[in-house]
């Protein structure tokens, strides 16, 4: 919890939250209802709904978004090379260069997802 987060104050998942709250609270608590129930489709499988949102973020040319996406995969299975694949399959209609520039935020998303401890640790 940072600094600025007391005891009754959320931990926002993307930083944008805590100022759509501070505007318009309903807003902000629909929006992540919504997006609550998005996560919760049961098709397609965890793993490809994460590599969809990815390819998403590399599209946006979205860095936070791009490394959040590649650990989210790879905390439900995503190879390296699938999560690579995955932004080069973005090349042919978005061009080379937003996968290039995606490239190092997805490997530290990824490699976050390699450092959180397993439930057997």
């Amino acid at each position: 919890m940072s600094e600025a987060q007391g005891p009754d104050q959320p931990d926002w998942v993307f930083p944008s939250e805590k100022h759509l709250h501070e505007l318009a609270p309903a807003l902000q608590e629909a929006q992540a209802a919504w997006l609550s129930a998005i996560d919760s489709l049961r098709a397609p499988d965890r793993k490809t709904h994460e590599l969809i949102r990815l390819v998403c973020t590399v599209i946006l040319r979205n860095p936070p978004g791009v490394e959040r996406h590649a650990m989210l995969a790879a905390e439900v299975g995503a190879t390296w090379e699938e999560i690579a694949g995955t932004i080069l399959l973005t090349q042919p209609s978005f061009g080379l260069v937003p996968a290039l520039e995606a490239f190092p935020h997805a490997r530290r998303g990824w490699h976050a997802a390699q450092e959180q401890p397993t439930e057997t640790e």
